[in-house]
């Protein structure tokens, strides 16, 4: 695999090597000891998945952008199935150098990337196809009262969404979030 180190420490974009042939494909989609090696070689802690998530966004949905903070903050190993999104996460750790900042990729079934957002991260996307299949990988169960979200097209976070005048379908929890300025 191919690890991209991004603007951001601890974010990291994941290409998994492909095998393919006139049948068709194949490729480890997680291994978790070359993942614990590649962690571990940039210093990073290694994470424990408790638990697997799998959504289906039709084009235009955006979801986002949500977190979970401590003591069930989430750390989340991402990756388009089918389809295509544009991924996106933002440092949420106040104590950070790059607090604020966001890290956004494409991904796509196509391109078989997946993407490394540890705790302290706030993550979102938006589905640029029909029939986009999301599924990640989370570090700690889904908790109702540590959940939060930050609204998605927050001035302050000045995130390029990648719409091009796509029409947008955003749920009411996720279109009444929190400004980043009130995180």
């Amino acid at each position: 695999m191919n690890i991209i180190e991004t603007k951001i420490h601890g974010l990291l974009i994941i290409e998994p090597k492909l095998f393919s042939d006139e049948r068709g494909w194949f490729m480890e989609s997680f291994n978790e000891q070359k993942f614990a090696e590649a962690l571990t070689e940039r210093g990073l802690p290694v994470p424990k998945f408790v638990q697997d998530n799998h959504s289906m966004s039709k084009k235009g949905v955006l979801r986002g952008l949500h977190f979970q903070v401590s003591p069930h903050a989430q750390g989340k190993l991402v990756r388009v199935v089918q389809g295509k999104a544009w991924d996106v996460a933002v440092d949420i750790r106040k104590d950070s150098p790059t607090y604020g900042q966001w890290v956004g990729v494409e991904l796509s079934g196509d391109n078989h990337k997946q993407f490394w957002i540890p705790e302290g991260f706030a993550h979102g996307f938006v589905a640029l196809e029909d029939n986009t299949q999301f599924l990640y990988k989370t570090t700690d169960y889904y908790a109702k009262d540590c959940e939060g979200a930050i609204i998605w097209n927050d001035e302050d976070l000045e995130i390029n969404w990648h719409l091009n005048g796509l029409s947008i379908l955003v749920s009411n929890k996720d279109e009444n979030a929190i400004k980043f300025s009130n995180f």
